[in-house]
């Protein structure tokens, strides 16, 4: 069954004031996104049918890929805050904090980042796994951050062989979950 995932591959390489820039991507197969460029990177916002978000990211990174453009990662953002955590799990800003201070359960995710300051940031497949095991978000949404979360991983090694290590750390990812 089809269904339609949206996310932006945030991208370089390329002039945007190059006659034809966004026919590139059109071309390349993205004509299923919109295509702007913001703060000196080449956004790529995809509203893509495909089986899975596995597939829908691995497909939009080749087409992205294949207009020339070099892919830096994909967002929505994999880290996040405590307010980033209420909006994405639908849970008060309040709550979040009580869990991370341990008061309302144990084991919530350490900060990845940003750890000294008033304002650090988690990782958001870690988060949404262990709001899973304590029945806050649904399957599906830990899944989804743990694709979006191994993408960006690969994206990082600049992997070559981007879709079918996305298909086999996915698939390993998920069945810890």
């Amino acid at each position: 069954m089809m269904e339609t995932y949206e996310f932006t591959v945030i991208a370089t390489g390329l002039d945007p004031q190059d006659e034809g820039f966004e026919a590139l991507f059109y071309d390349a197969g993205c004509d299923d996104a919109l295509v702007s460029f913001q703060k000196g990177h080449i956004l790529v916002d995809f509203s893509r049918e495909a089986s899975s978000l596995e597939e829908a990211i691995g497909s939009a990174v080749d087409n992205c890929r294949a207009a020339g453009a070099i892919v830096e990662r994909v967002e929505p953002d994999p880290l996040v805050s405590l307010s980033d955590i209420a909006t994405r799990s639908d849970m008060s800003r309040s709550a979040m904090t009580n869990y991370f201070k341990g008061h309302r359960s144990e084991g919530f995710p350490a900060p990845k980042a940003r750890v000294t300051t008033a304002s650090p940031l988690w990782d958001w497949s870690d988060v949404s796994i262990w709001l899973y095991h304590h029945d806050r978000v649904s399957k599906e949404t830990a899944i989804g951050a743990t694709v979006f979360s191994v993408a960006n991983d690969l994206l990082e090694c600049d992997d070559s062989n981007f879709r079918s290590q996305l298909h086999e750390k996915v698939t390993e990812r998920i069945a810890a979950i």
